[in-house]
């Protein structure tokens, strides 16, 4: 059984960082593209960034310079880091993960979820 479990969310101020970290369980975690999506109040649910079974990487746009995706695999473990938080940050943020490990938009399975809140 495939098992995505986040953690790091939390209340931080603007222009402060945070790094959220997901778990995963029931894979072969070396050869599977990971990512991490957030979805706001309202919004679609979008990608943050990715990366591949070789370590290559993918940022949305309005995340690049700031954040930094990474993964460890003998740990079984996949980083965001966020630098520089903004308010429109703010969101659930969600770790994906896709047997295909070439995929820059993983979305075979789905954790539950973590809040990020970027407000003074």
């Amino acid at each position: 059984q495939v098992q995505l479990v986040e953690s790091g969310g939390g209340l931080v101020q603007p222009g402060g960082s945070l790094r959220l970290s997901c778990a995963a369980s029931g894979i072969i975690f070396e050869i599977w593209a990971m990512g991490w999506y957030r979805q706001a109040p309202g919004k679609q649910r979008e990608l943050v960034a990715a990366i591949t079974s070789g370590s290559t990487t993918n940022y949305a746009e309005a995340v690049k310079g700031r954040f930094t995706i990474s993964r460890d695999n003998a740990k079984s473990l996949v980083y965001l880091q966020m630098n520089s938080l903004k308010p429109e940050d703010t969101a659930v943020y969600y770790c994906a993960a896709d047997r295909y490990g070439g995929n820059w938009y993983p979305n075979d399975y789905w954790g539950q979820g973590t809040q990020v809140t970027v407000s003074s």
